[in-house]
């Protein structure tokens, strides 16, 4: 019996790759390649889905110790996240992931560690333990992150972060400077040269949201520069900047826009840090009677359910979560020399930015 045997049948013995390699019509070697996934031996894709109908057809499935032991490879990859898996606002990351490795035949295990470091520790130790291959380290927002010593044991892309120490380790993140400059650019392209305010940035003292540990996100500074270097570019800059109270949620963007309107202040238009605080806005604008777009212009980012949800829908630069962790699998696949690549955020196609009324 050979290590790629398989587990037993439903007679008592197992299914070997010579009979999967059989069926399939291919040679032993050829079946082993599609069943791993070996995108670099030039099989067609007919021939590697006919190789895993044979599979399915005979009930083959490896022996995942035996493989092992002879390659030193187990096939799967862990992703360790602080809240990536347990919340609803970039978890699109974990299936761009998955998608890519499944394409390469591996399997993907998730933790995350909700921003406890003994815990990240322990998992990271155990999952090493484990023999995976390599490691996806992710974050739910654009962030800067000290990666763990034990990390680096095994190949490591980071997903959605950037490493303090600079490109020595890989990453993929949403190009937010970027974002920023689009913003603006949607915005001049309306007709707005004036009247136009942020609302997202935090209150002296106060780096990020309680809920998340209080870490900074890249995505406030950069996507300001993006925006003021965009508008400095056409002449204008902004009207001013509306700080939040302690997070990036709904509440806050509400109470934000109303301080702003108490002070007498009728906005043109207004980019807001994300989604949920531009709802926000949207019900403060509303309640002052002002409508959103023919009054008051609205952008954001993430581009996520919110923006969609909005009425009017927002027009909001999105957040490229699938692509982030796809890109990163492959770049965890390729084994490739450590760099930074930044994925463009495109808009969404949202209503709420019009010709400024004058």
């Amino acid at each position: 019996m050979t290590s790629e045997d398989a587990r037993p049948d439903g007679s008592g013995r197992r299914v070997t790759l010579a009979e999967v390699a059989e069926r399939a019509g291919v040679s032993r070697s050829a079946a082993s390649f599609a069943l791993n996934g070996r995108l670099d031996q030039r099989l067609s894709a007919e021939t590697m889905a006919r190789v895993r109908r044979a599979a399915d057809d005979l009930g083959y499935r490896a022996n995942v110790t035996a493989k092992t032991l002879r390659t030193g490879r187990s096939g799967t990859v862990a992703l360790v996240s602080d809240f990536v898996s347990s919340t609803s606002f970039a978890n699109s990351m974990v299936r761009g992931a998955l998608e890519r490795l499944r394409e390469a035949g591996l399997l993907l295990f998730t933790v995350d560690t909700q921003g406890d470091a003994e815990v990240e520790q322990r998992f990271l130790d155990d999952l090493i333990a484990r023999d995976i291959d390599g490691i996806l380290y992710a974050s739910m927002f654009t962030r800067r992150v000290e990666v763990p010593a034990s990390a680096r044991r095994v190949p490591l892309v980071l997903m959605n972060c950037e490493a303090t120490e600079g490109p020595a380790v890989s990453s993929v993140i949403p190009d937010e400077e970027q974002a920023g400059a689009a913003a603006a650019q949607l915005l001049l392209q309306a007709g707005h040269d004036r009247g136009i305010w942020f609302v997202g940035t935090f209150p002296p003292g106060r780096t990020g949201g309680d809920a998340w540990h209080a870490w900074g996100p890249m995505a406030l500074p950069l996507r300001l520069r993006g925006l003021r270097d965009a508008l400095q570019d056409a002449g204008t800059d902004l009207a001013g900047e509306v700080a939040i109270d302690d997070d990036w949620d709904v509440r806050n963007g509400f109470a934000a826009a109303q301080r702003l309107l108490a002070d007498g202040v009728v906005p043109r238009a207004l980019v807001c840090i994300n989604d949920a605080v531009a709802i926000g806005v949207g019900n403060a604008l509303r309640r002052a009677g002002l409508h959103v777009p023919t009054d008051v212009s609205l952008v954001s980012f993430d581009g996520g359910l919110l923006a969609a949800a909005s009425d009017p829908a927002l027009v909001s630069l999105r957040l490229p979560q699938v692509e982030i962790g796809r890109r990163a699998a492959e770049l965890l696949l390729e084994h490739g020399e450590a760099r930074v690549e930044r994925l463009r955020m495109p808009p969404t196609d949202g209503a709420s930015i019009a010709p400024p009324r004058d």
